[in-house]
């Protein structure tokens, strides 16, 4: 019952909004929606579809200088723009890609990414470590630059990883690891479908002009942007509708559960990236050569025109 009143609360919301000249600024009790997610969640696992992996909780992180390190990571994972704001670029949080605090599975659960790394990661074309991988979210999806692997802020990440991976098994990925693997579209994908599927369940959230809900009284975003110059750029992971629309369809809209269809999910995954952004930082002056090189992606909107404008041409 929950679940289907936080589904007409958004279509209500949406329709007003809708009759708004200027985007208005809605605020959302995120913490009742994530509450309804997770009684969602705690209904799949005792649906026989159990995730084979827990993390630990914050009540077991230990009260030690190991302890002290963990929740340190913990507070850069949700709170970058305050306790890494020297190297964010756009205020994003990794919470808001990698949510319930790199826990939730299917939503890029840190437990899944920490034990497969060193790995081969073709989008530099080397073996990353988990510090580079780090790195690379800096400059791409947070548009910042990179804390260097030495620093206590990059310690402190890797001790919140470390800690949240313990028992999780080394070099494999298991169930719920990744983002939820997302066929392709029955049709093709659709950007005017995806802006009336924007509209009705995604805008209440992300407002009408896309640009989020700002924390109150501190810096980043209870409800990040989704395009414009504070969102993440265009070389970061979820510019790619394959990715977003992956995403999307698993955890999206927020506090609801498996609502839109395959087909829905990556409509509004190209509407969503149909809009300009931060610049590739690989950009070097041609926006054609960046994509030969860098968005090969028979999806990737990058160098395509749309509505008359080559994308990546007027990025931020």
């Amino acid at each position: 019952m929950r679940l289907i009143a936080f589904a007409l609360i958004a279509l209500a919301t949406t329709g007003a909004l809708a009759q708004e000249l200027e985007p208005a600024r809605v605020p959302v009790d995120r913490d009742a929606i994530d509450a309804a997610w997770s009684q969602a969640y705690e209904d799949l696992l005792h649906s026989g579809n159990a995730i084979p992996f827990t993390p630990p909780t914050i009540a077991d992180i230990p009260d030690t200088e190991f302890g002290e390190m963990v929740r340190d990571g913990m507070q850069a994972f949700n709170n970058p723009a305050i306790y890494a704001r020297d190297y964010v670029g756009n205020q994003l949080a990794c919470s808001n890609c990698h949510l319930d605090s790199g826990r939730r599975p299917f939503a890029a659960p840190m437990w899944g990414a920490y034990p497969v790394y060193p790995k081969f990661r073709s989008k530099n074309q080397q073996v990353n470590t988990m510090e580079m991988r780090v790195k690379g979210c800096f400059i791409y999806s947070m548009n910042g630059t990179p804390p260097p692997a030495d620093s206590n802020l990059m310690k402190s990440y890797m001790a919140y990883f470390a800690w949240l991976s313990q028992g999780a098994p080394i070099g494999r990925r298991p169930k719920g690891a990744r983002f939820y693997k997302l066929d392709d579209p029955p049709e093709t994908a659709s950007i005017e479908r995806g802006a009336e599927a924007y509209e009705q369940y995604c805008q209440s959230c992300h407002q009408s002009d896309g640009q989020g809900v700002k924390h109150a009284g501190q810096p980043g975003y209870q409800f990040p942007p989704l395009w414009g110059p504070n969102s993440y750029n265009w070389g970061a992971g979820m510019h790619s509708p394959s990715k977003a629309a992956a995403f999307i369809k698993r955890n999206m809209p927020f506090g609801l559960m498996n609502v839109l269809t395959d087909q829905q999910a990556w409509d509004i995954a190209y509407f969503m990236n149909s809009h300009e952004r931060p610049q590739d930082p690989r950009f070097k002056g041609d926006v054609q050569e960046t994509r030969a090189k860098f968005h090969k992606g028979k999806h990737n909107l990058y160098g395509v025109e749309v509505n008359g404008q080559v994308l990546g041409e007027a990025a931020y």
